[in-house]
Order: structure tokens, then C-alpha cells, then sequence
């Protein structure tokens, strides 16, 4: 491990922190776009590898859609907890704290991860999922690495422009938590980041 784990950290964080500030919804999500491709391009903790880097043009992004940003409150459901297997991490538990409906898509399960620190996990596995998204989902949020589009007391902001890949789509010898039962949804959801052509690997 080395401070560039920590930068990559910091870089996502700064950058959602701009999306935040910003007044523009859709401008905020273009500097995410181009933060994003920055980090991917050029960045030794980038998920694809040296050669993925090297051929690297840009994540397909699905056009702006204003239509699919929501500031749901965050309901009330009966506690879980789920225990998410992963090769680096070992287990990864997860406590459900609530859920949000999403006009149009669906309801979904909110997860705090009961890590050190832990923080806000909102996967999705909708029915675009194996065909232009990644079969086994995306994030919405993930506040442990800085994917936090705001909110307050009683609402998260959740915009499906937002979507995008962890890590495993990109390169096999990533391992990710991915969406479990309450966060799969047959709606497609033809926002966010899509597959190109033939996927990643």
C-alpha cells in the first residue's frame, strides 16, 4: 500500500465535493465526467491496468438526463445486516438503514457500511445490468470513497447520472461488493456510466 491509494482517495473526494458546491446539477456531473476520466487516464490507482491506461479514451457516459436526479427522504425498514464476501477485504458487512423510492425505477434498499468510519452504500442492479452496464451492477453512493452527492437530515441527493462501474468491471483482478436483492430493479436505467463495446476485459 502507498500514499497514491491516498491521493486517488483525496482526488474523488475533492471532486465530488465540487459536484456538491456546484448551483448546476448538469454542470456539476460534466466536471465529474472530466475528473473522472483525468483519474482513469493518468492515475497509478486507476482500475484499469498499465495497458488499459495506455489505450484509455474516456468512460461512456450516457447523455444528462435532469429527469432522474431525486432528493428522496430515507424510509424506515426492519434492520439487516448482510455480510458482502470480497478477495481483498474479506468480509464486508453491511447494515440496512433505511430505503428510498425512485419515481419510475423502483425502491431501493440504503446500507451503511459497518466498517471503521463506515458510510452510505447505494448500489443498483437494474435491467440495463449484463447487456450496456456491468452484470453486476453499479454505485450510486459510496461516502467511504468519497462518492457522496449531498443531502440532509432526512434526504439523499441519488442521481442516476451518477451511476458508474466499481472497480471489478473494469479489470478481473478486482473484487467489489455488488448489489444484493433489495437493490435490483427491472427497470432499465439508460443513465450514467455504460460498457464500451465488448466490455473491459
Amino acid at each position: 500500500m502507498t500514499l497514491s491509494l491516498l491521493d486517488w482517495r483525496r482526488r474523488v473526494a475533492a471532486l465530488h465535493a465540487d459536484v456538491r458546491a456546484h448551483p448546476d446539477a448538469e454542470q456539476g456531473w460534466l466536471r465529474w465526467r472530466e475528473g473522472r476520466d483525468e483519474l482513469f487516464a493518468g492515475h497509478p490507482q486507476s482500475p484499469l491496468d498499465a495497458s488499459g491506461r495506455a489505450a484509455f479514451r474516456g468512460l461512456p457516459v450516457a447523455p444528462y438526463d435532469p429527469a432522474l436526479r431525486f432528493e428522496p427522504v430515507l424510509e424506515p425498514v426492519a434492520p439487516l445486516r448482510l455480510e458482502i464476501p470480497t478477495a481483498a477485504d474479506g468480509m464486508v458487512p453491511l447494515d440496512r438503514i433505511g430505503a428510498v423510492d425512485l419515481p419510475g425505477v423502483g425502491r431501493l434498499d440504503v446500507w451503511w457500511v459497518a466498517l471503521y468510519g463506515g458510510g452510505i452504500f447505494l448500489p443498483l442492479r437494474d435491467g440495463s445490468a449484463g447487456d450496456t452496464t456491468y452484470g453486476g451492477g453499479r454505485y450510486l453512493l459510496d461516502t467511504v470513497k468519497g462518492a457522496d452527492l449531498g443531502g440532509d437530515g432526512e434526504r439523499l441527493v441519488v442521481d442516476l447520472n451518477f451511476a458508474y462501474h466499481p472497480s471489478c468491471a473494469y479489470d478481473s483482478r478486482w473484487s467489489c461488493p455488488l448489489a444484493p436483492e433489495g437493490n435490483r430493479v427491472e427497470t432499465p436505467v439508460a443513465a450514467g456510466e455504460q460498457l464500451p463495446p465488448g466490455g473491459w476485459y
